[in-house]
């Protein structure tokens, strides 16, 4: 489906994909060059994590420690406080599961600087099945306090977010992929850590989307126009601290809202907007996402059909919201 327009803020941009983990990757480049204050750590998995290209810009400021996700944790965590800024990466599943203790203990209770940016997250991972597609990273890290989580939709947000979490004081968890998704964001658009951007202005739905969810529901408001319904579409890239205001504020002004991500609806954005507006402005919500399920090896476009990630599984919800 066509987007709104091919420049700035708003809808699907000249049919590009984009990979996200090469975004990250280029901008760790850049950032060096620039003379950031960083090094880099991986789990043995830089070819995937596009990390390797940092590694043969800087070899003497990268650190592969191997299938020792907790070791590496714990190892970032402790040249933080030497005052370098250490970038973290390995798969979703491994960062936020594997490692978990060492990122809630060494990085959340001693609030380091540690960047933690993880790919393979989500159902799009396809074939590599139910065991590394990470379905719960957002809910994991939401959880520790004082813990920023970015999920950026494509390559131009993905190099500011990096850009953001470098810059950030504190402990940042960024959620990339393996699959390419599309490009929504014209070359004017700015990324604002903790701010929401409306892609599309409506009067009857608000759709929220982050990561590949946004660029669903963009294809949904084109759908449910056609059936003479306006939707607006709320991306919201940072998903702690998350943009309460700005979804407060849109939501008296429709009728229903629906989610949409690749995550489990229940800890995921999904749950996070349900629990804003269950107290701040009740109304119907209806979240687009994986219920309860465990994901499996499948090509990612049939893994989204089949669990229901899609444009009209959005429509659905709207209509059923509405």
């Amino acid at each position: 489906m066509a987007g709104l327009d091919t420049a700035g803020v708003g809808g699907k941009v000249g049919g590009v994909m984009d990979s996200l983990r090469d975004a990250y990757g280029d901008t760790l480049v850049e950032l060096g060059n620039e003379g950031a204050n960083i090094i880099v750590f991986d789990a043995d998995l830089a070819g995937s994590t596009r990390t390797s290209k940092f590694a043969k810009a800087f070899p003497e400021r990268f650190f592969n420690m191997g299938a020792a996700e907790q070791g590496m944790v714990a190892a970032a965590a402790g040249a933080a406080t030497t005052g370098v800024v250490p970038f973290v990466s390995t798969f979703a599943m491994f960062a936020t599961g594997r490692a978990y203790e060492f990122v809630r203990q060494a990085v959340g209770v001693g609030h380091q600087n540690v960047k933690i940016v993880a790919t393979h997250a989500g159902l799009t991972v396809g074939e590599d099945g139910g065991t590394h597609q990470c379905l719960e990273d957002l809910a994991l890290m939401s959880m520790i306090p004082g813990m920023t989580i970015i999920c950026p939709s494509d390559g131009s947000e993905t190099k500011q977010a990096v850009r953001a979490a470098y810059a950030h004081q504190g402990p940042v968890y960024v959620r990339l992929t393996r699959d390419k998704f599309p490009r929504i964001h014209g070359s004017d658009y700015k990324f604002e850590l903790g701010k929401a951007v409306v892609m599309r202005q409506g009067k009857d739905v608000l759709l929220v989307g982050c990561g590949l969810g946004t660029s669903i529901c963009l294809d949904a408001a084109e759908l449910l126009a056609a059936d003479g319904i306006e939707a607006t579409v709320l991306h919201t890239p940072t998903i702690k601290p998350f943009d309460r205001e700005t979804l407060i504020a849109l939501a008296r002004k429709h009728k229903a809202v629906v989610t949409c991500e690749e995550h489990q609806i229940h800890g995921g954005l999904g749950g996070i907007v349900a629990e804003i507006l269950s107290e701040a402005h009740p109304m119907p919500v209806r979240r687009v996402g994986v219920n309860d399920r465990f994901g499996q090896s499948g090509k990612p476009e049939k893994l989204l059909e089949a669990y229901g990630v899609t444009p009209q599984a959005v429509v659905t919800a709207a209509k059923a919201a509405l």
